[in-house]
């Protein structure tokens, strides 16, 4: 069994020739602006399969979720981590990761995956999810929280008030929890679609409808109105404490209707935000990143990232990338591995980044569209300058 470090593997991941001062800047630490937790142990093969994929349903009888382009990269890139061959298989793969444990496992991974600051989101629930602060420790990098819009509004709808008092207390729990916070993110996407009406609801619209919340305040947030004034809450929020709002778009589970998490169908609300002054951040958003990459070239305060379609796409990555930086604004891209459960997740979203692009900044330096020094700026920006300009790291 081949003694390898995640510090062996990095470096040789890049698929092509480059300069030597792009090289270095692809490879440089890199800032993950939207992850989750990943889980403290070691998960069994039944839920280690169910949290590489956004089915969130075991394989089909007979076939398994490691015959998928994120299962294959897998055994192909993270088994070296691990101290295997690459390509090995499933059942020898989870072996030797249950040999390290999950601690080792977790550590070799998020440290592998060349990571300096973890930008967290700790609005999902799930069993043993690492906070923050041991994701930045276990990763040797520096982590921050994400506050998720829809997490604090459970919080307050459960918290026993009175409807004419949710709006203000909803406003208090978001202030508070900012105070703490690298920035703020909504799965509107997933409540509503993104299709909402943009303007901001009437105070008797929102007290209406928090009567009809409260009454049954551990269902899901799914009215229109009371989304709408969740997201103009943390528009405010966002722009007293200078913050960023993620919105999720495109790509995700099963509890998706993928046609209304088309972020082209939230420009009425990106119109509406421009003159605040609010960065708003489309995670994800493939299949629709060549719609998200227009609008962050035509509004000022728009930021994109491709996300967890680098890791499910895996070998396919870099077509992605490519199609994405036919328009967007260098200086409005960034990178995330949008990992949650397994730190497999986070070090194929950095790897499939740094390759992808690898290939993308090849070819534009072969067809001399750019510099050697303009590619490892736009490397460097797109890997942790962007992301620390706008989260004010």
């Amino acid at each position: 069994m081949p003694e390898t470090r995640p510090d062996d593997v990095l470096p040789a991941s890049l698929p092509v020739a480059l300069p030597d001062q792009v090289r270095a800047a692809l490879l440089a630490p890199m800032v993950d602006h939207h992850c989750h937790g990943v889980r403290r142990d070691d998960p069994p093969r039944s839920e280690f399969e169910t949290l590489i994929t956004e089915a969130g349903t075991p394989a089909p009888p007979g076939t398994t979720h490691f015959d998928t382009p994120v299962g294959a990269a897998i055994r192909r890139w993270c088994a070296p981590v691990l101290g295997l061959d690459p390509h090995t298989s499933p059942a020898v793969y989870l072996s030797r990761r249950a040999e390290l444990g999950g601690a080792e496992a977790n550590r070799r991974l998020l440290t592998g995956a060349g990571v300096s600051a973890f930008l967290v989101d700790t609005g999902l629930d799930g069993p043993g999810l690492l906070p923050p602060a041991e994701m930045g420790r276990l990763g040797g990098a520096g982590a921050d929280e994400i506050v998720r819009l829809e997490r604090v509004e459970c919080d307050v709808a459960e918290a026993g008030l009175a409807a004419v008092e949710y709006a203000a207390a909803l406003r208090e729990e978001l202030a508070a929890r900012a105070a703490r916070a690298a920035g703020l993110k909504s799965v509107a996407a997933y409540r509503c679609g993104l299709d909402f009406d943009p303007s901001r609801p009437s105070r008797g619209s929102v007290i209406a409808a928090a009567g009809r919340r409260l009454a049954d305040p551990k269902a899901r947030l799914t009215d229109p109105v009371l989304v709408r004034h969740l997201l103009w809450a943390g528009v405010d929020v966002a722009r007293e404490r200078g913050l960023p709002l993620q919105f999720h778009c495109g790509f995700g589970d099963t509890d998706l209707d993928l046609h209304r998490a088309d972020p082209a169908v939230l420009t009425g609300f990106i119109r509406m935000t421009a003159p605040l002054g609010v960065p708003v951040v489309l995670l994800h958003c493939y299949p629709y990143h060549r719609q998200a990459a227009y609008l962050a070239s035509v509004f000022p305060h728009v930021h994109v990232d491709v996300g967890l379609a680098l890791t499910h796409t895996a070998a396919g990555s870099a077509a992605v990338l490519r199609e994405l930086l036919e328009l967007v604004p260098f200086h409005k891209q960034m990178f995330s591995s949008d990992c949650y459960g397994v730190a497999e997740t986070c070090y194929l979203g950095a790897l499939y980044h740094r390759r992808g692009l690898a290939r993308v900044l090849a070819d534009r330096l072969a067809e001399g569209e750019w510099s050697a020094a303009d590619a490892a700026r736009i490397a460097h920006m797109i890997g942790s300058g962007n992301a620390r300009r706008v989260y004010r790291l």
